[in-house]
């Protein structure tokens, strides 16, 4: 049974959660295994339990339940530990002699069964560098992820923490699971892929399993920590833990990478020191998909699915109208292509573009412009142009002032209904000649300067996505 145990869950696992593990005894279809601390209970109760018992039933079919408890240890001292004997020579011979063999699954099934024992969040096998589409709007975010991710352990860490954000479905998951793929394919380095919820769940379980300690001992000991949706993180003592956590980790050298919908500044339900110290690393932000990196993404994904399905076939228009008209962002194209597939295989008809006009409607959304607010102008121009919002509204004239403070009365005026004396009164009590003198201005610089006109659009593609 020990060897079942070490060969299926592997050393690591074996010696970091079974170890300790005793034989209590079997009371006819009862298995009963005790452990030294509740949080080991719990972990293996919520992680392995059904392994264990298979495992178990495959020499005992009669076993149907197991029990672990607790143990005092006063109370057994010479009850003897579910720890592998050393193997004979014979074994320990075959073992060597199949060292490519032990590398290759060392690479695979161990990485992600200590991941899980980590209490990781699911990884997708999918979601690697080789399948991720690179274009103008991510080029940056990936080339980070893929240089934290190839680092080895005692290498001087060049981006600490690396925060990536971007609105929904525009691949932040996708580049913190290639990290964690990357990372753990014959790397040096443990690497942990957490969501916050699933953070927050891990550390709420702790605390009312009372193993706080080993839980915070657990997480600090990992080379790389990954987490992801970190706008999620709520409760005043989760976020004092992570904080805690980040800077154990940093402090040590070790390796944090976070993912968020929004830069740090924008979390406002974080405290002002995690914000502070996120923002003092690396801040990458992943723009909207352009067409032409839609169209790529879109042939990237049928080249998959031709994969399983040899004979699908889009015709190049097909792709281009989806590619003009799908514009949201990744999972609305990943969608269209189910569908045209789905389509495909239940009727056994080809597709055409008229079948992909019908069948993309309701992903194809003409709604209503996103409404723009007047504070969500100044908050985004005054991050573009590294001042405060209060420098926008304030008397200050100078020139580093003054153009930021142009161009957020010119975005006010083209981008809401408001009118030209109601901006004047939202930005430090203007008057209206003056809102009219900077919308001038703006429209003749863009007029004559073709990349601040690209920073111009670049600014309301941002609002408006």
């Amino acid at each position: 049974m020990r060897e079942r145990l070490r060969s299926v869950l592997g050393d690591d696992v074996f010696s970091s959660w079974f170890g300790r593990m005793e034989l209590d005894g079997v009371d006819k279809s009862v298995l009963r295994l005790s452990v030294p601390t509740r949080f080991l209970r719990n972990w293996i109760q919520s992680h392995y339990s059904e392994k264990v018992l298979s495992q178990w039933q495959e020499e005992e079919p009669e076993i149907t339940r197991l029990e672990l408890s607790v143990r005092s240890a006063t109370l057994r001292p010479t009850t003897p530990k579910l720890k592998a004997p050393e193997p004979p020579a014979a074994a320990r011979e075959a073992r060597d002699g199949s060292a490519m063999d032990g590398a290759n699954a060392r690479a695979s099934v161990p990485f992600m069964t200590v991941h899980e024992a980590l209490g990781g969040s699911p990884l997708d096998p999918r979601l690697t560098f080789e399948t991720f589409v690179v274009g103008r709007s991510n080029t940056l975010a990936q080339a980070a992820a893929k240089q934290v991710a190839t680092s080895r352990r005692g290498e001087s860490l060049m981006f600490n923490p690396l925060y990536i954000h971007a609105a929904v479905g525009l691949g932040k998951t996708h580049l913190l699971q290639a990290i964690t793929w990357a990372g753990n394919n014959g790397g040096d380095r443990k690497m942990l892929y957490l969501t916050a919820e699933r953070f927050m769940y891990g550390f709420v379980s702790a605390l009312r399993s009372q193993t706080t300690l080993a839980f915070k001992e657990a997480v600090r000991a990992i080379d790389v920590l990954v987490i992801d949706d970190m706008q999620f993180l709520q409760g005043r003592s989760t976020q004092a833990e992570f904080c805690h956590t980040l800077n154990a980790l940093i402090d040590a050298g070790r390796q944090v990478i976070i993912a968020s919908d929004r830069p740090p500044a924008d979390l406002e339900s974080l405290d002002d020191r995690v914000r502070s110290r996120l923002a003092g690393g690396l801040v990458v932000e992943i723009g909207s998909l352009g067409e032409e990196l839609r169209l790529e993404i879109l042939k990237s994904r049928i080249t998959a699915a031709r994969l399983h399905h040899p004979g699908f076939e889009v015709p190049a228009p097909v792709l281009v109208f989806i590619a003009k008209s799908v514009t949201h962002n990744g999972r609305d194209l990943e969608g269209a292509v189910n569908r045209l597939l789905a389509h495909s295989k239940l009727t056994g008809q080809a597709v055409t573009l008229e079948m992909a006009e019908r069948e993309m409607r309701d992903l194809i959304r003409p709604v209503e412009p996103k409404r723009v607010r007047i504070e969500d102008i100044q908050r985004i121009v005054a991050r573009q142009y590294n001042v405060s919002r209060a420098d926008l509204l304030s008397s200050r004239r100078t020139a580093n002032v003054v153009r930021p403070r142009q161009v957020a009365m010119y975005l006010a005026k083209v981008l809401t209904l408001r009118s030209l004396p109601e901006i004047g009164r939202r930005f430090g009590g203007r008057d209206h000649t003056t809102v009219l003198h900077a919308v001038r201005k703006i429209e003749n610089l863009a007029g004559n300067d073709s990349a601040f006109a690209e920073e111009i659009e670049a600014l309301k593609r941002q609002l408006q996505d």
